[in-house]
């Protein structure tokens, strides 16, 4: 367990990292762009790529948390002994589709890493290694959940129980 919690820590700070990166090259772009007529050519390419890394890596992070939106008001009402069972299929329906961004993702990034970009001199890969490692980060939360549905949670989060599908 201390392995996961080390993992999510590093994910939460890369985040925080990235954010903040973007936030200092898209200001400094501006403040340039308006208030010297120049700027940095780079600044939209890293902000763009940033900001599919900073959507991806939250995605995994609020599927471990179980704080995406989901409607569950049905469910609960009218079936409430199915709870438990249509939660493993959630997990389920997650599993196979973030299987299918990993293999997808996987596949353009492999036929990407020889095209450069002109402006930063970095490989558009990188774009789709963003879905490829989130991808299996959510592959590996949804697996587990499958069996065992309030599994890597946080300590906290256990206690009241956030594991119950709440928007």
């Amino acid at each position: 367990m201390k392995f996961w919690r080390l993992l999510w820590r590093v994910v939460d700070y890369v985040m925080a990292i990235i954010l903040l990166l973007m936030i200092v090259l898209v200001f400094a772009n501006v403040v340039l762009r308006y208030g010297l007529s120049s700027g940095l050519r780079e600044a939209v390419e890293l902000s763009r790529l940033g900001l599919v890394w900073l959507v991806m890596l939250g995605a995994a992070v609020l599927l471990r948390r179980n704080e995406h939106l989901a409607i569950a008001e049905f469910s609960e009402v009218l079936m409430p002994r199915l709870v438990p069972l249509l939660r493993r299929l959630a997990y389920l329906v997650v599993v196979i589709s973030m299987v299918m961004l990993f293999m997808g993702s996987f596949k353009q990034m492999n036929a990407n890493w020889n095209n450069i970009s002109q402006i930063t001199g970095l490989p558009s890969a990188l774009f789709y290694l963003a879905g490829t490692v989130s991808a299996a980060l959510m592959v590996f939360i949804g697996a587990v959940r499958v069996f065992l549905p309030d599994a890597l949670l946080d300590d906290d989060a256990q206690d009241t129980h956030a594991g119950d599908f709440h928007a």
